[in-house]
């Protein structure tokens, strides 16, 4: 299947495979008999013309949860009579028939995706639909006229992509990595069960697809496809590894950046530039509590972000600290093979049915994503509103609702009653450990995560729960705060990130000897779409602060925005003759309390509620307030009134305008 990407690289939706790639016919129509019914009928309507299949008695009906609503909720007759027609749509379309309709508008794809989710999709949703399906035609990426270089300060998905989009623009960059390989945080997390909870399609760069073989994909898989993404592209050539950046500084007299880098050896040197792109990520420093006597733990501590390749749990007894997204993975995956496992759990987390839990994408339905790129599109778009902004407008505190202790509204209150259902369905005949993990907070107010098997996990006969924090560690002795003790022989601490300290991890000084962590008081982070500060010219900020995704979606799209957006800075720069440019400061405190005034009316400030979403004083400084094709729409241009131009050739320009002016 891999050779098959390769040969066809089918990213256009009338991208076809290459005369004489043959085509394996069985395989389609075992994929077309496997495939989503609803995405099959967008294809069906674009490669036929024909409006009815956008009509009862083929409209889907409304699927349940997080599932993919394959069969579209038809009777049987129903579904084969469409995948019948959408396999003869498909044959006649590789055999060279063009589509009926290449190109909706799009309001009319904003319909056609509402038809396949059943309900209302906004219809300046099109907008954001057609680019992301490329149907707004190349857009040819301008080179400067003048050599500028760059360093980028991380090799995850960020440093990648950014990586990537520099050279396509004739920017030289060099990469530093503190690790031996590219991939962030895909290479340092290697905890059993290790996965992605977005969609694969979803967590793909756009510019370069993949062949999944999980609907979700796990750890390894999404490592090769980064490592395999830098290598295609050149990166190996412009990363230095094993390279810890400690300090980037502006020197103005040069209109340059100065990075203090120290090699695995400790040896210190220094590189320049005309641009920084920093690229470390928000889950990027680990949490690890403070926890007396940790030091002296009999076994061994492990963060989940550490996972040490030597170590075995299997016939261990092993105490797991945190029920956050990497518990949620790393318990079911080890429980069987453990002879004892303890969980200390001081919070409660909400978690929604994953029906596609380490669910294989069938062969067929591979080989139909490779073959058909409108097909692959259609069920992109689904997934993209199912786990982006399918809920956003749920998410708001209806300052009428007369139940704000369980919910923020009646459809979160819904919610409410589904997911609480959920719950007592999967624990059965366990209901004594309902009040112990039931959340007494709306749903969304923390990340709402996917059940890996949790709470079936719960009810094993050698897993217990402790509802209570790590309080104190004796030997082998392990203490919870309301008293309870159990012995263990490994002790996982799965406490996540310090999200809110945004570039935690090196100093940069600005423009005026101004710095960055005391601009930001420590930890209340914030940055103009969440990208630049003033007093940092040519610093660009990727997966900044108030750009993860509490609602859902895909870091990758949020990263390709801001790259998209910090280049066209780039150009305008250029274009304007400056050799330096940063962002306005009343531009940049504007668009804060812009963000903080959009939280205040969002789930997730929710009075009583902790997530990891706040700085220490109560802010967000995470995650974004915006639907994703607002963020999308916000950062498509760079407006040159926002910036501040400054270098010998900008100045002179200010001057001659002034002069004409006068």
């Amino acid at each position: 299947m891999a050779a098959l990407q390769e040969e066809m690289r089918l990213e256009k939706i009338t991208d076809r495979p290459a005369a004489g790639a043959g085509v394996d016919y069985a395989r389609l129509r075992a994929g077309v008999d496997h495939g989503n019914i609803p995405s099959l009928l967008m294809c069906l309507f674009q490669m036929a013309g024909d409006a009815k299949w956008l009509e009862e008695p083929f409209a889907p009906k409304r699927g349940k949860g997080l599932d993919d609503n394959d069969s579209a909720g038809l009777p049987d007759d129903l579904q084969q009579l469409i995948r019948d027609a959408a396999y003869d749509a498909i044959v006649a379309w590789l055999n060279g028939q063009d589509l009926a309709l290449p190109r909706p508008s799009n309001a009319q794809l904003a319909h056609m995706l509402s038809v396949a989710m059943v309900e209302d999709v906004p219809d300046e949703y099109g907008d954001v639909i057609a680019a992301t399906m490329r149907l707004e035609g190349e857009v040819s990426v301008p080179r400067p006229e003048r050599p500028l270089s760059a360093i980028v300060i991380g090799a995850g998905v960020s440093g990648i992509c950014a990586a990537i989009k520099l050279a396509e623009m004739g920017v030289e960059c060099r990469i530093f990595e503190k690790n031996t390989q590219f991939g962030g945080t895909w290479w340092e997390n290697r905890y059993p069960g290790c996965g992605v909870d977005t969609p694969n399609l979803t967590y793909t760069f756009s510019f370069r697809g993949a062949d999944w073989s999980k609907y979700f994909p796990l750890r390894d898989e999404i490592s090769s496809y980064l490592v395999e993404t830098a290598a295609e592209y050149g990166l190996n050539d412009r990363v230095s590894f094993e390279t810890t950046v400690q300090k980037a500084e502006w020197v103005e007299s040069e209109s340059r950046w100065k990075v203090t880098i120290a090699d695995k050896n400790g040896r210190i040197a220094h590189h320049y530039a005309d641009l920084i792109f920093s690229a470390v990520g928000i889950l990027n420093i680990p949490l690890v509590p403070k926890i007396p006597g940790i030091e002296d733990f009999a076994g061994r501590v492990v963060h989940t972000s550490d996972w040490p390749e030597d170590l075995d749990v299997s016939g261990k007894r092993v105490a797991v600290v945190g029920n956050g997204a990497s518990a949620m993975q790393v318990v079911p995956a080890i429980a069987e093979s453990v002879s004892e496992l303890t969980i200390f759990a001081r919070s409660k987390q909400w978690a929604a049915p994953f029906p596609q839990f380490r669910k294989a994408v069938p062969d067929g339905v591979r080989y139909l994503l490779q073959t058909v790129p409108l097909y692959r599109a259609w069920y992109e778009q689904r997934l993209s509103w199912t786990f982006n902004d399918r809920v956003h407008g749920t998410l708001f505190r209806d300052p009428d609702w007369d139940y704000p202790e369980r919910a923020v509204n009646a459809i979160n209150d819904g919610h409410r009653e589904y997911f609480t259902r959920y719950v007592m369905d999967e624990l059965g005949d366990r209901q004594d450990l309902l009040p112990q993990v039931l959340p007494d907070y709306p749903p969304f107010a923390k990340r709402m995560l996917l059940d890996n098997g949790w709470y079936r996990t719960l009810r094993r006969e050698n897993v217990r729960l402790i509802p209570d924090r790590l309080a104190e560690i004796r030997g082998e002795q392990l203490i919870a705060g309301n008293g309870d003790s159990v012995s263990a022989d490994v002790l996982i601490l799965a406490t996540g990130f310090q999200a809110a300290n945004v570039l935690g991890s090196y100093d940069v000084v600005g423009r005026g000897g101004r710095v960055l962590r005391d601009f930001w008081d420590g930890d209340n982070a914030a940055a103009y779409l969440g990208t630049v500060v003033p007093g940092f010219p040519n610093f660009f900020i990727l997966l900044g602060p108030n750009v993860g995704s509490g609602h859902g979606g895909s870091m990758i799209r949020s990263i390709e925005n801001q790259a998209h957006y910090a280049l066209r800075i780039v150009e305008e720069m250029v274009r304007q003759g400056a050799s330096a440019v940063e962002v306005r400061e009343q531009v940049y405190a504007d668009y804060a309390n812009k963000v903080d005034a959009a939280h205040e009316k969002l789930v997730w400030t929710h009075p009583g509620t902790e997530n990891w979403y706040r700085n220490a004083r109560g802010r967000i400084v995470a995650i974004t307030p915006w639907r994703n094709d607002a963020f999308w729409r916000m950062t498509r241009k760079a407006h040159p009134a926002e910036f501040i131009f400054t270098g010998e050739r900008a100045i002179a320009q200010e001057g001659e305008a002034a002069a004409a002016n006068g």
